[in-house]
């Protein structure tokens, strides 16, 4: 029969023991706990995000890739789908009307930067010097946004009309003889391009207008008093200090610029002569109007790699230039 004194020496390593594991014990639990209610906490967060990535996966992923398969099947959502390799893109390359869409959408995209891209930056510029009203200006350069592309179209192809139209009514109110604005070869594109540059102009300035915001007024009293003029200012401030958002914009203008389409749909078809077809143009006409959706998709699968192949030159070439 064992002493208390020496039964108690025989539990003491065991209590020791378990006093050790206590603290850890805890520790985990306490770990554990902190863990359960950040799940809990962002639970609502990780089922939208989810929810956007499943939305975003159906509507934008997909599509992109059925278009890729759909170019090498032929498909007119009739008869069962057949691969045909690349029957489609050798179709395309023997159209007349793939080069003329190509160079008429590049002649818009050259165009356009002329006048899309200076005019909202110049216009910025003098918005940004105005010191009254400038709450009126801005909302009256920005008005033609808030208009739908179709109407417009519409609204500017009556102002083209070679009869009753604004401008040939205006010119002859004053002797001058009207134009062929939408009937000529030569003054088509051009047309369409003043077109698309009023009616998104509004949110370009706006947006070199907030670029223009953050630069220090400093600067400018600077270069005043060094005798800088309007000139000057503008080359070795403003343009310095808006480089990014300036780089930025003319990438995306391109890539916009290049899928025109609502312009030469609705106002000239296409014409007169095929001087406006554009790339997207005739992905429309491939696809609702022959019913060849294979073409089409091959159509439109070259113009997302050119485009891509260009964003991707573009933003290395800048990024070689912000390391110089």
């Amino acid at each position: 029969m064992s002493s208390p004194r020496s039964s108690s020496l025989l539990a003491w390593p065991a209590t020791a023991s378990s006093r050790a594991r206590r603290p850890v014990a805890s520790q985990e639990e306490r770990r554990r706990g902190r863990l359960k209610r950040k799940i809990k906490e962002n639970v609502t967060a990780y089922g939208l995000l989810c929810a956007a990535l499943v939305v975003f996966a159906l509507f934008s992923w997909y599509p992109i890739v059925r278009g890729v398969l759909l170019s090498f099947q032929q498909v007119d959502f009739v008869n069962a789908p057949t691969w045909v390799g690349f029957d489609n893109f050798q179709r395309l390359f023997e159209d007349p009307l793939f080069g003329v869409a190509w160079r008429n959408t590049l002649l818009f995209t050259g165009l356009a930067l002329v006048f899309g891209f200076a005019v909202p930056f110049l216009t910025a510029v003098l918005l940004n010097e105005i010191r009254h009203a400038k709450a009126f200006f801005r909302l009256a350069v920005y008005l033609p946004v808030m208009l739908p592309p179709v109407v417009t179209a519409l609204m500017w192809k009556w102002f083209y009309d070679p009869g009753p139209g604004l401008f040939n009514s205006a010119l002859g109110a004053v002797g001058l003889p009207g134009g062929q604005w939408l009937d000529s070869s030569g003054t088509a594109m051009l047309s369409l391009v003043f077109v698309s540059t009023w009616a998104n102009m509004g949110s370009t300035t706006l947006i070199y207008l907030a670029a223009l915001g953050t630069i220090p007024g400093e600067l400018y009293e600077a270069a005043e008093l060094d005798g800088a003029g309007l000139w000057k200012r503008l080359r070795h401030v403003t343009f310095p200090q808006t480089r990014f958002v300036l780089l930025v914009l003319l990438l995306l203008q391109i890539v916009a610029t290049m899928q025109v389409f609502t312009e030469p749909y609705v106002m000239t078809g296409g014409g007169p002569d095929d001087s406006t077809v554009t790339v997207l143009l005739l992905l429309y006409r491939y696809a609702f109007v022959y019913n060849d959706f294979g073409s089409a998709s091959a159509m439109s699968l070259l113009l997302f790699v050119a485009l891509g192949v260009f964003s991707a030159w573009y933003v290395r070439l800048t990024r070689k230039a912000d390391q110089t």
